[in-house]
């Protein structure tokens, strides 16, 4: 699963790593311990129902996928799983119309020993990591409110030895592929699936980790703006 993640990047090098048209989230603070239910950037795609018009922007997100379907919301929904993304009711919508892209610079995931959890940050070789994602908008006092879930696969290499879930992270070269805001059928659902699979298979060849301190374990008591919390300890 991914639980916790840092994303120190300003929105500047967001829009320009992601070759975005714009930024719809000026507030954007980076932080190094990003939890459920915080608001965190996202990259979208969306066309315009007037002129046709397709704009990539980072915006806000909720990170707890909420369809305005679902009138109780017992726990927050952060992660959907690549097996069944494309085909439970739950995400099936957002992952044929509303994919995105959450930006990290990596995630944190834990260990046990002897009663007591080890934190682990876990990152690539590129300071951006593009995790795969869906949302989904409802009205929320008026206001149009994003959601969204990171998608996650089974471990493979470093991952693998922390936990046996990890983010299904993307290469540069199928951006394009996974934001192109095109309503999926069957098929090419299946086939995105697949694509992602294979190349989220690579990307997690480079994924590395290393040991961290024990204060980012209380993601109430972490400070946020605290770099230090992703460097290695002994």
């Amino acid at each position: 699963m991914c639980g916790r993640f840092a994303m120190d990047s300003e929105t500047n090098e967001l829009i320009e790593q992601f070759v975005l048209d714009g930024n719809d989230f000026r507030d954007w603070v980076p932080s190094y311990s990003i939890a459920p239910t915080d608001t965190i950037p996202v990259i979208r795609e969306r066309r315009s129902s007037s002129t046709g018009e397709v704009r990539r922007a980072v915006e806000p997100a909720v990170w707890d996928f909420h369809p305005s379907f679902i009138r109780q919301h017992n726990r927050p929904q952060f992660n959907a799983r690549l097996e069944t993304v494309a085909t439970n009711g739950m995400w099936k919508g957002a992952f044929a119309a509303g994919r995105c892209i959450v930006p990290m610079r990596g995630y944190y995931e834990w260990t046990e020993r002897d009663g007591v959890k080890y934190p682990h940050f876990l990152h690539g070789e590129a300071p951006v990591l593009a995790a795969a994602g869906v949302s989904t908008a409802r009205k929320v006092d008026d206001e149009w409110q994003v959601s969204a879930a990171i998608i996650t696969r089974e471990a493979r290499d470093a991952s693998g030895e922390v936990h046996d879930r990890m983010p299904v992270f993307l290469p540069p070269e199928h951006y394009d592929r996974w934001l192109d805001s095109e309503k999926l059928g069957d098929a090419q659902r299946d086939e995105l699936v697949a694509l992602l699979d294979a190349v989220s298979a690579g990307v997690a060849a480079t994924i590395a980790s290393i040991a961290v301190d024990r204060r980012v374990n209380n993601s109430r008591t972490a400070d946020p703006r605290d770099a230090t919390l992703i460097e290695p300890v002994g």
